[in-house]
């Protein structure tokens, strides 16, 4: 269990094996409402929505499972009102709260529509990802997408619990799986340079199905937890720069997402592609040793990741998408930059030809 503090924000992740029967238990102790909406995906309500919903019921809840496509695609503000219409029939009220099962997708429209249901309800994840255990469920941001770009709406809402079932993980495929891994090696890139260097010699991803994986990687997905929980602390509302640099790689990354039409690269896949160029960039304006650059490019190729594009992508889509990047401020670039494996830094200094020239590379 992780303690996580942001602000005037606590909550706990619970981490483990086994976690998703005692939904119901875990969620009693920390709310008294009894009315709750599930929402999950196509993918992940097949497997584990009526298992979650049991457990509910058995502590007394009454709650509803609402589906969704999975995919990015449904990250939508249409979909979020569908979601909300369908709370509403079902007589969800402001006493009520929301429970968000599943990755990264329906952690972001769950807590998104908890945001903004009768102006804002308690909002449970259960993340069924390794993204979404060491990333996304912890810092309180929601959102959707528009047809401009990645999270262009949203709010900061934090969960009033996290819920993360290692075993829920043997039932990804290997390359959803390895995603994650995008995360948390820029977790390392940006404040751990230990983790970074365990992470070179780590059989973890070929575990994954295994008890003595669980042992691996519930302490590897606490240590990511208490990176993120700690740089938000900081900066709870994105406005010191110092939560800013949870964006290394993600600038260039979102923008080669929207570029594949959500697509062609999972978000870590997309992430690990801007982790390259972020780390070219720093070269040119932060003074990254290359022989860092490449230990990178070497880790993130470890983990099945990809470190460069096809020749036929439509790069000329990247930099075309940046404009609408939230990290854009009154025309000007906000990039992150590391000197060093192991910090990071905000910086104005980046052009948009670096760029151009970061990506022409990719």
């Amino acid at each position: 269990m992780v303690q996580v503090r942001s602000g005037a924000h606590r909550y706990r992740a619970l981490i483990g094996s086994n976690l998703l029967r005692r939904t119901g238990e875990y969620v009693r102790k920390h709310l008294a409402e009894q009315r709750c909406a599930i929402i999950s995906d196509s993918n992940i309500a097949p497997l584990f929505g009526d298992r979650v919903r049991k457990s509910l019921i058995s502590a007394g809840f009454r709650p509803i499972l609402i589906t969704i496509p999975a995919g990015e695609k449904s990250k939508t503000l249409k979909q979020a009102g569908a979601i909300c219409e369908q709370m509403i029939a079902a007589g969800l009220d402001r006493q009520s709260f929301v429970i968000g099962l599943g990755g990264v997708v329906i952690g972001d429209i769950s807590g998104f529509v908890a945001a903004i249901y009768h102006r804002g309800i308690p909002h449970v994840q259960i993340s069924t990802t390794l993204l979404a255990m060491v990333d996304s469920s912890i810092g309180g941001k929601t959102g959707v997408n528009t047809a401009h770009g990645k999270n262009l709406l949203g709010v900061l809402h934090h969960p009033s619990l996290v819920i993360d079932d290692l075993d829920v993980l043997k039932t990804l495929p290997r390359r959803e799986f390895n995603q994650g891994f995008a995360e948390i090696i820029k977790h390392g890139i940006i404040a751990d340079a230990k983790m970074f260097k365990q992470l070179k010699v780590a059989q973890v991803y070929n575990l994954r199905a295994t008890e003595k994986a669980s042992c691996k990687l519930a302490p590897l997905i606490k240590r990511n937890i208490k990176i993120k929980s700690k740089i938000v602390a900081k900066d709870e509302r994105d406005r010191t720069g110092e939560r800013a640099l949870l964006n290394f790689g993600h600038t260039i990354g979102h923008a080669i997402e929207r570029a594949g039409n959500y697509l062609k690269f999972l978000h870590g896949e997309a992430l690990s592609l801007g982790i390259v160029a972020a780390c070219a960039i720093s070269i040119k304006r932060a003074g990254l040793p290359p022989g860092q650059r490449d230990a990178v490019v070497d880790l993130l190729q470890r983990f099945e990741l990809p470190t460069c594009l096809p020749k036929n992508f439509p790069r000329n889509k990247i930099v075309s998408a940046l404009k609408f990047d939230k990290k854009f401020e009154g025309g000007k670039i906000r990039f992150v930059v590391t000197p060093c494996i192991g910090a990071a830094y905000l910086t104005s200094d980046v052009t948009i030809e670096d760029i151009h020239q970061a990506v022409d590379a990719l």
